[in-house]
C-alpha cells in the first residue's frame, strides 16, 4: 500500500520528522486550516489533526481544553472533512487523523475510513485501539489506502513492541512518558534508554511524542528517534496569543525554530 505517508517515508534519509498536532475546530475550523498552512510553511513533514472527543483518555489538560472548546462551538465531523477537502486543493502535505475508536464506530468502520481516504487523509492514529483488536480496521485501512499508526510506551514488552511494529503500516508513535499528553514533561536517562531500545527493536520509523516543549526537547528525543510530535505546546501558544491572527505567526515561528534544530 502506498500513500503520501509511505511514499514520504520511503524517500526519507537524514531528515528528522516534525509533526505538529492541532485540534480541529480550536479556536475555529478557519484557524485550524491556517495553522496547518503555517506548519507546512515552517517545514513540518506531516500534520496530525485531532478530532475532538468528549472523553479523551490519552489527552492532557491542554488538548482536553481545545477539544471542549471545539465541541462547545458545535463542531461537526462534516466541518473537519470539509476543511481537509479545502486543504487538498493547494497542499499535498501528509495528513493524519488522531481520533478514538468510538468516533469511528459511530460512523461505521468502512464508511469512516473510506470517506477519510476520499477527502485526502493519509493515516489514522487511534490511541485507544489495542493492536490485538485492530485486525478488521487494518484490513479496511489497507483496502482504502490509509496508514495505521500504533503507540508504544515505556511499559510495552518486547513482544508487544514487535506486534505493534508488524501491525503498523506507516510509522510507530513512541509515547515518551507514562500518562497523558502535556507540555513541559521532564525527560530522563530512562527516556533516552527507552528510545535507544526502540531504535534497535523497530523496523518501522518511529517518532517521539508527549511532552515536547522546545528545541532542546526535540533535539534530545531525535538522538535515537526519527522525529517528534508536538501538540500540547502548540495549544498553549494558541491560548496565550492576544488574537487568533497573531497565534498563526506564533505557531509558524515556533515550528521554524524546531525545524532549524532538527535539520
Amino acid at each position: 500500500m502506498q500513500n503520501r505517508i509511505t511514499t514520504y517515508l520511503d524517500k526519507l534519509k537524514n531528515r528528522k520528522l516534525l509533526i505538529p498536532f492541532f485540534t480541529a475546530g480550536f479556536p475555529s475550523i478557519k484557524y485550524t486550516q491556517e495553522y496547518i498552512k503555517a506548519a507546512e510553511s515552517a517545514g513540518a513533514d506531516f500534520v496530525e489533526i485531532g478530532i475532538p472527543f468528549s472523553d479523551p483518555l490519552a489527552d492532557g489538560p491542554e488538548i482536553q481544553f481545545s477539544s471542549k472548546t471545539a465541541l462547545d462551538n458545535n463542531l461537526k465531523l462534516r466541518d473537519i472533512f470539509g476543511m481537509v477537502e479545502k486543504i487538498r486543493k493547494y497542499s499535498d502535505i501528509p495528513l493524519l487523523f488522531m481520533n478514538y475508536v468510538n468516533q469511528i464506530i459511530a460512523v461505521g468502520e468502512n464508511k469512516f475510513m473510506k470517506q477519510a481516504s476520499e477527502i485526502g487523509i493519509d493515516g489514522l492514529i487511534v490511541p485507544d485501539l489495542p493492536v490485538e483488536e485492530s485486525v478488521s480496521m487494518r484490513k479496511i485501512s489497507d483496502k482504502v489506502g490509509l496508514s495505521m499508526t500504533f503507540l508504544v510506551s515505556p511499559t510495552s514488552s518486547e513482544k508487544r513492541i514487535k506486534m505493534i511494529d508488524k501491525a503498523t503500516s506507516g510509522f510507530v508513535y513512541a509515547v515518551t512518558v507514562a500518562g497523558v499528553t502535556g507540555a513541559n514533561k521532564k525527560f530522563s536517562k530512562s527516556t533516552d534508554d527507552y528510545l535507544h531500545k526502540l531504535q534497535n527493536e523497530l523496523n518501522h520509523k518511529f517518532v517521539a511524542g508527549f511532552g515536547v516543549s522546545n528545541s532542546n526537547d526535540a533535539k534530545r528525543l531525535t538522538k535515537y528517534s526519527d522525529g517528534v510530535v508536538i501538540g500540547s505546546k502548540l495549544i498553549q501558544l494558541i491560548k496565550e496569543a492576544k488574537t487568533d491572527k497573531s497565534s498563526v505567526l506564533k505557531i509558524e515561528r515556533f515550528l521554524k525554530d524546531i525545524r532549524k534544530t532538527l535539520s
